[in-house]
């Protein structure tokens, strides 16, 4: 696939054979942004784990201390609707707005939010919310007692990291926009969580690999500590 002229004149500002330190990533990634508008900052990792071994399905979230340029819309399935509202859930309610994810293939938001007592019927919608990914869960904090604090964390910059099938974790940490101090603070963050939640099963080397990129554009390779 031939790449654009934009994309070839960024790849150049890049040295594929070195691997960047955080801080230097967080100033090159802005200077590769390829699109008119305001693109994405991701990071990918490639782990050495085996996501089919229960201990080792790394899963769970950060709140980046400047959020990542998204703004989330939340769905909370709550008794506590007054509540959920004034933290800022974008729709609010119990089994009927179940239903009217079931009968009008309604997703017309980003996240679900839900207390405990609603589970049980969460539980009925196994089969449509989670292929999409969008079952609440406990591990990922949107299963809680206190809604409006899991609402009020997700509005803040609470992210998800998950690894897939093939052992990869993909993050979006920023925008373009963002001076790289912030670039540099998410960064740090996820990096640092990464390495934290490493297995113990997993022998030797566990990062094979860490890239930050913008959208449709090239991949800096990353260095940190704790590889």
């Amino acid at each position: 696939m031939k790449k654009g002229k934009k994309y070839v004149n960024a790849a150049k500002l890049i040295d594929s054979a070195k691997l960047y330190s955080i801080a230097e990533a967080a100033e090159l990634v802005k200077k590769t942004s390829v699109t008119k508008f305001d693109s994405t900052i991701d990071v990918s990792f490639r782990l050495n784990v085996d996501p089919k071994q229960a201990d080792q399905q790394i899963r769970g979230t950060i709140i980046l201390p400047h959020g990542n340029g998204k703004s989330k819309k939340v769905l909370a399935i709550t008794r506590k609707v007054e509540e959920a509202t004034a933290a800022g859930a974008d729709f609010a309610g119990g089994k009927e707005l179940l239903d009217k994810i079931a009968n009008e293939n309604w997703f017309a938001y980003d996240v679900i939010v839900a207390t405990p007592d609603m589970m049980g019927e969460l539980g009925k919608m196994g089969k449509i919310l989670g292929p999409k990914g969008l079952m609440p869960n406990p591990k990922t904090g949107t299963v809680a007692v206190d809604i409006a604090k899991a609402i009020t964390e997700i509005k803040a910059g609470k992210v998800e990291y998950r690894v897939d099938k093939e052992g990869n974790v993909h993050v979006s940490i920023a925008r373009v926009s963002f001076d790289s101090k912030k670039i540099i603070d998410n960064l740090t963050i996820l990096c640092e969580t990464i390495v934290k939640v490493r297995p113990a099963a997993v022998k030797g080397t566990y990062i094979k690999s860490a890239v930050i990129h913008t959208t449709m554009g090239p991949g800096i390779k990353l260095t940190f500590a704790g590889r």
